[in-house]
């Protein structure tokens, strides 16, 4: 029987608990009507979730202090004017490689833009970062300041203390728990389900991460995966004609839409990722709906994304 791991994305979290519910509950909802829904439990199919959240956040995100961006109980999404904006003093000081790289991603996002939390953008400045995308101003910055601190402390593997009294070196803990959740399924079939941020850690994982046991099928959600700066940090086992993870011993399939704005700057990531140069990536455009493209429940409840899920299910 098949077993299903979830990984989760950027920025603070529901628990882990919670956060599984979620997903599943999206899979299993007939949102749209379509007759598609997967209700994994109930067709026999186990799943877990590679939680990494608490690695880089205080405490869970918690109803009565967060409100979803889609006024949905439902939604993974907890982005309100009264959650908290990341510190980011860490940018602060860096210098070689760091700041390079840290410089030319907010550079791409716009990041400096909505950097001050009292600015009024210009014109000129909202045309160059995320206006095509309807999200309140608020948003668009703390987004930003998610994936920035998030991707940076993972990729340079900096050491971060999240509360008083725990300290975490970020890959190596990241990657720790991956490695346990995969090792722990034994099963015929095993299917990665990736969003985010998610994307990126499973992807090191299973391409440069020895231990790393394989997997059947690879689905990537909303990813940044094709940003430069992210598979610049993936070198030297990385490579545009040799980016495929051989450790993926079935397909690979990423979707995305196009107004997401983490996976909206290159969804169509298959010539980053080749097989001995041949594109193999199976690449989905799956337009949700609403202000908040980002959320996982909203993917989910795709149809693309359920009719390739059920092929690799196999149900």
């Amino acid at each position: 029987m098949p077993h299903v791991t979830f990984i989760h994305g950027i920025a603070n979290k529901p628990d882990e608990k919670k956060l599984k519910k979620i997903w599943l509950d999206a899979l299993a909802n007939d949102l749209l009507n379509n007759d598609d829904a997967i209700d994994l439990g109930a067709i026999g199919i186990t799943s877990s979730m590679i939680y990494w959240a608490d690695v880089l956040y205080d405490k869970p995100a918690e109803d009565e202090v967060f409100e979803s961006i889609r006024d949905d109980e439902s939604s993974e999404a907890v982005i309100s004017e009264a959650a908290k904006d990341p510190d980011m003093a860490w940018r602060e000081g860096l210098s070689g490689e760091e700041k390079k790289l840290v410089d030319s991603l907010a550079a791409k996002l716009s990041f400096d833009v909505l950097m001050n939390d009292d600015a009024v953008p210009t014109e000129v400045e909202m045309a160059k970062t995320l206006e095509r995308i309807p999200l309140p101003w608020f948003v668009k910055r703390r987004l930003m300041k998610w994936l920035l601190k998030d991707v940076h402390h993972y990729l340079f593997n900096k050491t971060f203390s999240p509360r008083v009294g725990e300290s975490f070196v970020v890959q190596d803990e990241i990657r720790n728990r991956v490695l346990n959740k995969l090792n722990d399924v034994k099963t015929d079939l095993h299917i990665v389900i990736s969003h985010s941020m998610g994307t990126v850690i499973i992807y090191d994982c299973l391409k440069r991460v020895a231990d790393c046991p394989a997997i059947d099928g690879l689905m990537t959600i909303g990813s940044p995966l094709g940003i430069d700066e992210v598979q610049d940090k993936f070198a030297p086992e990385w490579n545009r004609e040799n980016g495929f993870a051989e450790k993926i011993k079935g397909p690979w399939i990423n979707i995305y839409d196009s107004l997401d704005p983490v996976a909206g700057f290159d969804g169509d990531i298959a010539n980053d990722y080749k097989q001995n140069g041949t594109e193999v990536i199976q690449v989905i455009n799956e337009q949700n709906w609403g202000a908040w493209r980002h959320d996982i429940t909203n993917y989910l409840s795709g149809p693309k994304l359920r009719a390739a899920l059920k092929l690799m299910l196999k149900i």
